[in-house]
């Protein structure tokens, strides 16, 4: 009815104790889908140079962000110049060939990795990053060429869906691996707990066992390849239906919109359901605790009260049906964001 997959019960046990949300950014908390902003080349560089260099050292790569540079590049008409020797450096930024020359993208750390002066370059980069931009610096044969500042749009949702993790007492923290002005800058947007910035795909595990121990119950929510571990080292994974086949498979939880209310519904379900249980069981034992000694005649030679069989059969048969009848209650479960 919500849009939710809970594949065990276990993972609908553990949903309703959960005290932390660890959120990936791109395609969670964002659309996905990011958009050029800025082009600022270089001294004495053109900016369509810069445009049509920087979409084609981006056409192998399978970053989000690629897609956006190239996605404008086609948009001014620029033809794209084959590459060679593409190699990525996760979280860093990626090199290439082009017509013999070695072209570099990347962020500031990767540019001073390879010792290419941007400079005159950073202060405008800070300032995307500030604005929740996320700059990207290229470099040709060793020279500066430009920053592109990209910006991936905040889903409409995902700042309300934020704010009811918050009134159920749970703390909401952000995984990104942009940088960390840019990571701060969508933290105050959104009004999260703790942001973790420049983060390594492979960290991102590693980061959620660190809030294990710490002695959080967390659930993971994320959609790509690389957030699988951290699905899966959850103590509830949470993957978004769109997104990748190897998430959804290390999930526990699967919400089948591309939507953050959709997973504080999980958790709320979650809560319902094992107080529903709860309830079920305090009437049970009620009854069993009341029907056993009654039944034994325990109160016979004090109170003369005795159980007849027609009677324990019909207190049983009540039994069952208030059980059920309460059980069925659920069906009236409403989300908090329904309207």
């Amino acid at each position: 009815t919500h849009g939710i997959l809970i594949k065990s019960a276990e993972a609908l046990e553990i949903a309703h104790t959960v005290n932390t949300v660890v959120l990936d950014k791109t395609g969670t908390i964002t659309e996905g889908k990011p958009q050029v902003t800025d082009i600022v080349p270089a001294d004495g560089v053109d900016p369509q140079i810069l445009l049509q260099l920087a979409a084609s050292i981006e056409k192998p790569s399978e970053h989000p962000l690629a897609d956006a540079i190239i996605s404008r590049a086609e948009q001014d008409g620029l033809a794209l110049l084959p590459t060679d020797e593409f190699e990525a450096v996760p979280g860093r930024g990626i090199g290439a060939e082009i017509e013999g020359r070695l072209l570099l993208a990347g962020n500031p750390a990767f540019m001073k990795e390879q010792d290419i002066e941007i400079s005159t370059l950073q202060d405008l980069g800070d300032a995307f990053s500030a604005d929740g931009k996320t700059p990207l610096y290229f470099a040709d044969s060793g020279r500066a060429l430009g920053v592109i500042a990209v910006a991936d749009v905040i889903k409409p949702t995902s700042r309300d869906a934020i704010r009811q993790f918050k009134k159920l007492g749970i703390d909401v923290v952000m995984l990104t691996g942009d940088n960390q002005r840019t990571a701060e800058a969508i933290r105050r947007q959104l009004e999260i707990d703790r942001v973790v910035a420049e983060v390594m795909p492979q960290d991102k595990e590693a980061e959620i066992r660190r809030i294990q121990e710490s002695g959080q119950k967390v659930a993971m929510i994320g959609d790509g390849i690389n957030d699988a571990p951290a699905l899966a080292r959850a103590d509830v994974g949470i993957a978004i239906g769109a997104g990748t086949d190897i998430a959804i498979e290390s999930a526990d939880i699967v919400l089948m919109r591309s939507d953050l209310q959709d997973a504080v519904t999980a958790v709320e379900l979650s809560k319902a359901v094992i107080r529903n249980i709860k309830q079920n069981l305090f009437w049970a034992f009620a009854y069993n605790i009341a029907g056993i000694p009654l039944a034994a005649g325990v109160f016979y030679s004090l109170l003369k009260w005795r159980l007849s069989p027609m009677f324990a059969a019909a207190a049983m048969s009540l039994s069952s049906v208030s059980v059920v009848t309460n059980a069925l209650r659920l069906r009236r479960f409403k989300p908090s964001n329904s309207t």
